[in-house]
């Protein structure tokens, strides 16, 4: 059956309508537009030379964050830097039920007074050399609390051009929409690869990071420098590029998302 004239005519003014959200979303990312892009991030890294390397040597701009107590992790950072890797700061942060005597060298804990705090969290930056980033290590209770993430928003803001990736330890975090408040570059974590460290369920949560990638355009995972991860993810990187996606260095996907962002934002206040 054919479309009765006014049923054509609601349909032709729909399309007119959508137009101009469709050349948006090919502006901004979309499968119709640019390729989509994946950041990946392997946390852990300064305590083991061997696992440290191994993450290092990776295909492409994987970014590598240390905790800032590791043994092994200013000469790991420093290579990692020479090998066009970004360097990133995996701050300890205290966990919900996590006691003050199990704490991480470096760790932010919440019965710090802020003096403390920010020493603590000026040092820790510090103690990574290179450092573009930060991420953070555990943290659910420190994350889900507004004013310990205005400390640490406040003193990045000061700090320079430190980029923050929320890690999502747990839904009630509010560390990236603190960022955002105080003006810092940051993203949150999307996919975690290796919860369940078997090449199976590797392989399932990277499948999981590509179809995030293209739907939304952009998509982070953050992994750890297990044997199975790196072993996936150096069989996986390579291919991505006839999947039509970009491995791209986490500073680029934040930029990315902002262009994005900024670009709808521009089109819903016509």
């Amino acid at each position: 059956m054919k479309p009765r004239p006014a049923r054509r005519q609601q349909w032709l003014t729909l399309l007119l309508l959508c137009l101009p959200a469709f050349v948006c979303a090919t502006e901004t990312g979309s499968p119709a537009g640019r390729s989509p892009v994946i950041a990946l991030i392997i946390d852990d890294l300064g305590t083991q030379v061997t696992k440290g390397m191994r993450a290092i040597n990776l295909p492409g701009p994987v970014a590598m964050s240390f905790l800032p107590g590791g043994e092994h992790t200013v000469e790991l950072a420093k290579l990692a830097h020479d090998n066009k890797k970004e360097v990133m700061l995996h701050l300890p942060m205290q966990a919900l039920g996590q006691q003050a005597h199990h704490r991480h060298s470096g760790e932010l804990m919440a019965d710090m007074p802020q003096p403390e705090f920010l020493d603590t969290l000026s040092r820790n930056i510090a103690a990574i050399p290179h450092v573009s980033g930060i991420n953070n290590h555990r943290g659910s209770l420190l994350t889900s609390t507004s004013s310990y993430m205005a400390w640490l928003m406040q003193a990045l803001n000061a700090h320079g051009e430190l980029f923050f990736i929320d890690s999502r330890t747990t839904a009630e975090t509010v560390a990236a929409d603190m960022a955002q408040a105080y003006g810092i570059p940051n993203a949150s974590r999307n996919v975690f690869l290796d919860n369940e460290p078997t090449p199976q369920a590797i392989r399932k949560q990277f499948r999981e990071l590509v179809e995030r990638a293209r739907r939304d355009g952009s998509a982070l995972a953050i992994g750890h420098p297990h044997p199975a991860t790196l072993k996936v993810l150096r069989e996986e990187l390579p291919r991505l590029e006839e999947q039509g996606l970009q491995l791209v260095p986490v500073a680029q996907l934040i930029a990315r998302q902002k262009e994005r962002k900024l670009a709808w934002q521009g089109y819903s206040s016509r």
